[in-house]
């Protein structure tokens, strides 16, 4: 655990969660800001940085996500890695984004949904 980090807080028990899901080693909650009804944070007990430092975390961490993404018709399943990337919590998580037809959440790769800049 490292003191700083909310993500290890949460996991500890010494920082509130809404949480949705427990498994032995792997946490999901439901995010402050979700960007859709149902959206929820998949992270691990163990701390990593992010999806590059700790392959058998983020596996497992994968794993316990897909359970999640499995009862849902669609589904975004997002990490990042690095602030260039967005990423703004060192602690590895992974965003469970349901979707639905028309939501309109921009996303850079879909034709159409972002501003050109």
């Amino acid at each position: 655990m490292t003191a700083a980090c909310v993500f290890c807080r949460i996991v500890a028990g010494h920082a509130p969660a809404d949480v949705v899901r427990e498994w032995g080693d792997v946490i999901a909650i439901r995010p402050l800001n979700p960007v859709t009804p149902g959206h929820v944070l998949v992270i691990p007990h163990t701390h990593v940085a992010d999806v590059g430092e700790l392959p058998g975390v983020s596996a497992r961490t994968m794993a316990c996500a897909a359970e999640l993404a499995a009862g849902l018709p669609a589904v975004n399943v997002i990490t990042s890695k690095g602030a260039a990337a967005t990423q703004t919590v060192a602690h590895l998580h992974l965003h469970i984004v349901p979707r639905t037809a028309g939501d309109a959440l921009p996303l850079p790769w879909t034709p159409g949904q972002h501003s050109a800049g």
